[in-house]
């Protein structure tokens, strides 16, 4: 349990409230690359409670700004894309990638002006077919983590985008390191819909494990039953992403807060070759999925796939879930040391020091692996079905 304070510290993400500025200590996945690729190469966004746009510049590179004018307010959405920066459509003041003023048309002759003026900007880089953004300080600014399933050249990678959540960005990231739910949630909840899809998590638990390491937690469950095993584990990667290993696909999902109740998931889906080999897949040519909103017409939830399992989970417990009144068990202590983890960077951070899970140096950035193999091929197929959706079959 969690009072109202300490809740507040936890779940708010604007600019200047102490989770806002933790979390842009680190690079956010903010659109798929795709998106910008066609004619329209601006795009609008809410990141971290802050409104941005987007956009492709002409030569290829990218830019992240505020999106109102530092004139007069206008939407820089509705710009003009120029070889040097981005030219607002109202009085036609152009910012460049830094958001340095470049341009003020109707200013006299010879004046300094522009050079006193700056639209807040941020850095942007393309990986694994997204985009992602660091908001956080410039002079604090740490590499793009290269993930194993974001740079193995040994298979192809999908990215998919899910449903808007309409809840806080800490609902999903505590649920990654709930190893239990997924017994009734998933497994229990496909067996009662006639779904084949869950029965890897229908088994007994008779051990679960969390372990802090160098990027968060890794969590692991010990079955019994037909077909007994320890799972080698998947990790939580702090602050906000998960680390699914699931047979012969691995992913990465991120829960990126869009503001305080509302959050952004999204996921980079490895496959590997069958056997071994390398294979080419441009960036450009990663396709990209967007899932089904997992609600029947009449606005519930529809129960059959996993995201749909989940999206009930989070959303019912409202947009902000009130920790004050739960009450915790035995089997909620991953939950606990995360939020441990998350209030001891966080006054990292308040004391002016630096985060975890932080990559600097570039020697150490070729691919970042995990050991995260996980037992049974047969079992970890479960895999298969996990995001279409599925219908119970006839009677």
């Amino acid at each position: 349990m969690l009072t109202r304070e300490e809740n507040e510290r936890l779940t708010r993400v604007g600019p200047g409230t102490p989770m806002g500025e933790l979390l842009r200590r680190y690079w956010q996945p903010i659109c798929p690359a795709a998106e910008l690729a066609g004619e329209k190469p601006l795009k609008r966004l809410r990141i971290l409670g802050e409104d941005l746009v987007v956009f492709r510049m002409p030569d290829a590179r990218y830019g992240l700004m505020q999106e109102r004018c530092q004139h007069r307010g206008a939407s820089l959405y509705y710009g003009f894309l120029e070889s040097d920066g981005l030219r607002c459509a109202y009085h036609g003041w152009k910012y460049a990638l830094d958001g340095q003023c470049l341009e003020q048309p109707f200013e006299p002759a010879g004046s300094h002006f522009k050079e006193r003026v700056c639209q807040p900007a941020y850095p942007v880089e393309q990986l694994a077919g997204l985009l992602f953004a660091y908001l956080g300080p410039p002079e604090r600014k740490p590499l793009v983590p290269r993930w194993d399933v974001l740079v193995r050249p040994d298979g192809c990678r999908t990215v998919f985008v899910h449903p808007v959540l309409e809840a806080n960005w800490l609902q999903p990231m505590e649920n990654a390191v709930d190893t239990v739910h997924t017994y009734f949630l998933h497994g229990h909840m496909m067996k009662m819909k006639g779904i084949s899809a869950g029965e890897y998590y229908l088994r007994p638990i008779l051990n679960y494990e969390f372990e802090p390491f160098e990027w968060g937690i890794i969590k692991r469950r010990t079955y019994g039953g037909e077909h007994p095993e320890t799972e080698a584990g998947h990790p939580l990667i702090f602050p906000n992403a998960l680390r699914v290993p699931t047979g012969p696909f691995h992913a990465l999902h991120w829960r990126v807060p869009i503001d305080d109740a509302r959050t952004q998931i999204f996921e980079v889906e490895f496959s590997g070759s069958d056997d071994g080999s390398e294979v080419e897949q441009a960036d450009e040519a990663i396709p990209v999925e967007y899932l089904p909103s997992g609600m029947t017409e009449d606005g519930e939830y529809d129960m059959l796939t996993f995201p749909s399992q989940d999206k009930m989970a989070y959303e019912t417990a409202g947009a902000i879930y009130d920790r004050s009144v739960e009450h915790l068990g035995a089997s909620d202590r991953g939950i606990a040391l995360y939020r441990k983890m998350l209030r001891e960077q966080l006054a990292i951070v308040e004391a002016g020091g630096e985060p975890m899970a932080l990559v600097r140096d570039p020697a150490a950035n070729t691919i970042i692996r995990f050991n995260t193999s996980q037992g049974q091929a047969a079992w970890a197929a479960q895999a298969s079905g996990y995001y279409e959706r599925q219908a119970p079959p006839a009677s």
